[in-house]
């Protein structure tokens, strides 16, 4: 018994550190959720106007069924780029600060889900939107 208790005395950390996130927080930023929700209004745009964008080597419905892939896609990494800032990187002491960032986060994932479901450029921007409140308090917190 003593030998343990003097192996855990050795092997115990002088000094302990606490972090709220796994590595710097430099990881971290809502601009990769952005970018794939620029990406999932565009492709809303472009299935309004496919007639425009669909080459001679494919059909419309081809194409439009290959935007809707990939806009799906693209909705699924902003819910996951989301939801890895909102597990990762908020703190109970940011919640305490901006006590919206529960709702702000649940409103930017379900409009992540309603643009998998859309092809009006309209919810694109409403993702967009959410996406630009998390990233103000985001930048809001870097400063603190």
């Amino acid at each position: 018994m003593r030998i343990r208790s003097f192996v855990a005395r050795l092997t115990r950390p002088s000094i302990v550190v606490y972090a709220h996130c796994d590595l710097p927080c430099g990881v971290y930023d809502p601009a990769q959720a952005r970018v794939e929700a620029e990406s999932v209004k565009a492709i809303q745009e472009r299935y309004q106007n496919a007639g425009q964008f669909h080459g001679a080597n494919q059909t419309l419905a081809d194409y439009q069924g290959r935007a809707l892939a990939i806009k799906e896609q693209r909705a699924e990494l902003v819910k996951h780029h989301l939801w890895v800032l909102w597990t990762d990187y908020f703190t109970p002491a940011h919640l305490e600060k901006y006590p919206n960032l529960h709702q702000l986060f649940w409103t930017a994932t379900k409009e992540a889900g309603a643009a998998k479901k859309s092809q009006d450029p309209a919810q694109g921007q409403r993702l967009l939107d959410a996406i630009a409140e998390i990233d103000k308090i985001f930048w809001e917190t870097k400063r603190a």
